[in-house]
C-alpha cells in the first residue's frame, strides 16, 4: 500500500459505553497526515439489544466465552459494513474509491499489566463485506513494546488540536475518560493517560432505575443531591492516584464495583447517586488536569459525555476552583464534532499504518518507543 496525497479513509469505532458503531468518512488533503483532514459524511448505527447484552456479559468470564465470543465478533463486523455502507451512500462515493477502513474493535479485555489487550472483532469478514482494505488491532503491538495499549488517541488529538502558543488539553468523555495534554513546551511529547470513569457509571445506573440508555443533557443528576461521603468514598479508588502512563476499562468500573462503595451506606436516593456520580466524573477529570496540565488555559471535551450539558457545567465548575478558570468547550469549537473525534482518531491511524509512520506516543502509553500500530485484512 502506498501512500499520496487525498486518500479517503473510513474510521470506525464503538467504544466503552456500548452504544453502537460511529463511522466517518475523511479525505487526507495533504501527504503529512497532521494536517488536511475533512470530514465528508459520518453515520451511527446503535447496536441492538441482544448483541449489546452479548458484548457486555463477554466482559466477564463465562460459560462458552470463546465460541460466544466469535458469533458476536462475526455480528460486530456486520454491523461495521452496514455502518461503512451508510457512510459511503451518506457522501456518494463507492467503495473503491477509500483506501482503507480502520476500526478499533469493541474491548472486552484489558490487562495490560499482563500483557494482553482484546478487542473482539473480525476484520478479515469486515473486509470481505465492505470490499475495502481493513487495518485493525492497533492496541497490541504497543503491549508488545511494554506499552498500555492505551490510550491511542492522543497523537491524533496532538496532529489535529495543538496549538503553537498554548497550552490545550483534550477531554473524550467516552465510557472512560482520558485526557491529551498538549503542551508545545514538551515539542510533541505529549501526556495522556485515562483519568477514571466517564458516562460508563451514570449511564449503568441509568438503565438499572431509569431504563434509559443514558441521562440525557444530565437532566436526571442535576435534580439530585450529591452525597459527599459516597463521593469521598468513590474517591478512594487506588487507580486515581496513581501516576500516568495508566489506562483502564469496565475490567475495573462497573457497577459491581459501584455496589460494593454503595453496600456501606444506608438506602441512597438513586437519583442523588446519579447527580454523585456525575460529580465524580467531572471531578476525577478536573483533578487529573489540575495536576498534569496547572498550565491549560483550554479544555475542549469529546464523546458522549460533551452533549451531557450538566457534566459540562460540572467540569467548569470543578476547572473554575481557585484562581483558575480555563475555557471549557466542545471540539466543534475547533471545527471538529465532539461526537466524530474517535471515529476520525482510527481513521487517522490506519493512515499512519499506510504511511509506515508510529500511531502511539510512548510518553501517553509508556512503550519503549514508537510503533506502527495495526494489522492489514486486504479486501
Amino acid at each position: 500500500m502506498s501512500a499520496s496525497p487525498s486518500l479517503l479513509y473510513i474510521g470506525l469505532m464503538s467504544g466503552t459505553s456500548l452504544d453502537g458503531v460511529d463511522g466517518v468518512l475523511a479525505r487526507f488533503d495533504q501527504t503529512d497526515s497532521s494536517a488536511g483532514i475533512a470530514t465528508l459524511a459520518a453515520a451511527h448505527l446503535p447496536f441492538d439489544d441482544a448483541l449489546k447484552a452479548e458484548l457486555m456479559a463477554l466482559q466477564s468470564s463465562g460459560a462458552d466465552e470463546i465460541h460466544r465470543e466469535a458469533l458476536a465478533a462475526n455480528a460486530l463486523a456486520e454491523r461495521y459494513a452496514a455502518c461503512v455502507a451508510q457512510v459511503l451512500a451518506a457522501a456518494g462515493v463507492p467503495a473503491n474509491a477509500v483506501h482503507a477502513v480502520g476500526v478499533h474493535g469493541q474491548t472486552i479485555r484489558h490487562q495490560p499489566a499482563r500483557g494482553y489487550t482484546r478487542q473482539t472483532n473480525n476484520p478479515a469478514l469486515l473486509a470481505e463485506l465492505s470490499s475495502i482494505d481493513v487495518i485493525a488491532d492497533f492496541r497490541s503491538r504497543d503491549i508488545a513494546a511494554g506499552g498500555q495499549g492505551a490510550p491511542l488517541v492522543p497523537a491524533f488529538h496532538h496532529a489535529v488540536f495543538a496549538a503553537p502558543d498554548r497550552t490545550r488539553v483534550v477531554a473524550n468523555i467516552g465510557g472512560i475518560a482520558n485526557i491529551s495534554i498538549l503542551d508545545p513546551a514538551r515539542n510533541g511529547d505529549v501526556i495522556g493517560f485515562d483519568t477514571g470513569p466517564g458516562n460508563v457509571l451514570m449511564d449503568g445506573w441509568m438503565l438499572r432505575h431509569q431504563g434509559q440508555p443514558y441521562d440525557r443533557d444530565g437532566a436526571w443528576a442535576a435534580g439530585g443531591r450529591i452525597v459527599p461521603e459516597l463521593l469521598e468514598e468513590l474517591g478512594r479508588e487506588a487507580y486515581l492516584s496513581l501516576p500516568p502512563p495508566k489506562s483502564t476499562g469496565r475490567d475495573l468500573f462497573h457497577l459491581e464495583w459501584l455496589d460494593e462503595r454503595l453496600a456501606k451506606f444506608d438506602a441512597l436516593i438513586p437519583r442523588d447517586v446519579q447527580a454523585t456520580l456525575t460529580e465524580f466524573t467531572a471531578l476525577t477529570l478536573a483533578d487529573a488536569i489540575v495536576r498534569h496540565a496547572a498550565q491549560a488555559s483550554e479544555v475542549f471535551v469529546c464523546g458522549g459525555g460533551a452533549r451531557n450539558s450538566h457534566l459540562m457545567v460540572r467540569l467548569r465548575e470543578a476547572l473554575g476552583r481557585g484562581n483558575r478558570m480555563p475555557r471549557v468547550e466542545a471540539t466543534d469549537a475547533l471545527g471538529i464534532d465532539s461526537q466524530h473525534v474517535e471515529a476520525l482518531a482510527f481513521a487517522w491511524l490506519a493512515r499512519q499504518f499506510d504511511m509506515r509512520l508510529a500511531g502511539n506516543l510512548p510518553t501517553a502509553t509508556g512503550a519503549r518507543g514508537s510503533r506502527i500500530l495495526g494489522a492489514l485484512y486486504p479486501a
